[in-house]
């Protein structure tokens, strides 16, 4: 059976089937497509299938004259119909695995999504994860529902993790040049993923397991989480010490070796970062342990927006001012710069701690001109980017840089507003106004 299905790919025939066309699934779509590929991308949501459809993108980096060219070629189609998943010959769930308020993992979408494809199983197909999660997910949550119908994985059909490794934003590396782990349930598993892949991918690094790829996911996102945790705290305390941190790590980056520069910010954002440690630390309890160590990193980065919330009362204190009826501007919804995801931004956690306190609270992000409804932040959906202008500036009590757009002038930003909350250094090349500027 794996031999027809590699022979298939290796003949150019075989379709790939995508779940989720989001920020993961999208720009895997335009690279199997690229590969020669014929693609089928499934999604719940009917307008972004009506849109992707009628060659119009919702996703910044991949602009609508690459979706046009991509429905134009032939080879790809957008559907809400799940009915048709027994068409692929590879399917790959890339679809979010968020928290619940408890802070444990949900499943929900990954359950879901399988038990959509369970319900067209046919054989001699290859079902692929790829949403970030903890190790054990593919063979304990996947498997038992894609088997409930008879069909046995390693003879019938094969099942493979493989994470994502997006990064909205980078220039240096792409979908296609990122190198792309992939584990397999069993040896033919592992054979007919990696023969997918490299359709569409320059390099293929193959591992021992599905528990081993999900966890070189977690590991790299935990890397990260407990570094910029580091920095973080860091932060605080030369903030009270009165030692400018940036100052520090830059010292610090001219050691040519062992040593690796984070930077610190209002608190983490991004679909994995924030959200993967926890997972790992909700596996754990399950053997007994306690993975203090993550546990604690994930608390001072979820304490990041408090701190600087307390930072913009200490500046508007200074001058006379109460945060409770103060305006304040805020800049940047996504969670880095220079892009449209506003996953888990921080900005969202400042907004909503700022007007708990009684501030009256717009933003500005020429990436994010409205904010969409989000499962965390319902209410705020609606809300628009206010204009940027030497008015509008001159009229709030504070502007706080949450994200560091390249579009922004911060000079102009500093020249003409009364108070600068600065939470990424953003302003370290500004000459004029430095008195105006307060670090958080």
């Amino acid at each position: 059976m794996v031999k027809q299905l590699l022979a298939k790919i290796e003949a150019g025939k075989a379709v790939v089937g995508v779940i989720g066309l989001g920020y993961v699934g999208l720009p895997l779509v335009r690279e199997f497509i690229r590969g020669g590929a014929k693609v089928i991308g499934f999604d719940v949501d009917a307008a972004k299938v009506k849109s992707l459809m009628a060659g119009r993108s919702y996703i910044e980096h991949i602009p609508s004259q690459v979706v046009r060219e991509m429905v134009r070629s032939g080879r790809f189609q957008a559907t809400a119909d799940f009915r048709r998943l027994r068409e692929p010959d590879a399917i790959l769930i890339c679809v979010p695995t968020p928290l619940t308020k408890q802070r444990e993992p949900d499943m929900t979408y990954i359950v879901k999504s399988t038990e959509s494809i369970a319900a067209q199983l046919r054989k001699g197909q290859l079902v692929v994860l790829e949403s970030t999660t903890y190790p054990g997910t593919t063979r304990e949550v996947c498997l038992p529902i894609l088997e409930r119908g008879g069909l046995k994985v390693g003879r019938d059909f094969y099942l493979a993790f493989s994470p994502e490794r997006e990064d909205p934003g980078r220039k240096d590396y792409t979908t296609k040049t990122i190198p792309k782990v992939v584990g397999g349930y069993d040896r033919n598993s592992l054979k007919a993923a990696v023969a997918t892949y490299q359709i569409a991918l320059d390099t293929v690094v193959p591992v021992s397991s599905c528990e081993a790829a999900e966890a070189a996911k977690i590991l790299e996102n935990t890397y990260r989480c407990v570094n910029i945790a580091l920095v973080n705290e860091l932060k605080m305390l030369f903030d009270r010490m009165d030692i400018d941190v940036w100052e520090v790590i830059r010292a610090a980056s001219s050691k040519p070796f062992g040593f690796t520069a984070f930077y610190p910010g209002p608190g983490l954002g991004g679909h994995c970062i924030p959200i993967d440690p926890f997972y790992l630390s909700w596996k754990a309890r399950e053997y007994g342990l306690t993975t203090r160590f993550i546990e604690l990193a994930g608390e001072v980065n979820v304490g990041m927006p408090t701190f600087v919330v307390l930072k913009t009362m200490e500046a508007l204190n200074a001058s006379g001012k109460a945060l409770k009826g103060a305006k304040v501007l805020v800049l940047g919804l996504a969670y880095k710069k220079d892009i449209d995801d506003d996953r888990e931004s921080p900005s969202y956690e400042l907004i909503e701690l700022l007007k708990k306190r009684g501030a009256k609270v717009d933003y500005n992000d020429p990436h994010c001109p409205v904010i969409k409804p989000t499962r965390e932040h319902p209410h705020l959906a609606g809300m628009k980017s206010v204009p940027l202008t030497a008015k509008s500036l001159a009229r709030y009590d504070a502007v706080l840089i949450s994200t560091d757009h390249s579009a922004y002038d911060y000079q102009f930003i500093v020249d003409h507003a009364t108070c600068v909350i600065d939470t990424r250094n953003a302003c370290k090349a500004v000459r004029r106004g430095r008195s105006r500027i307060v670090k958080a």
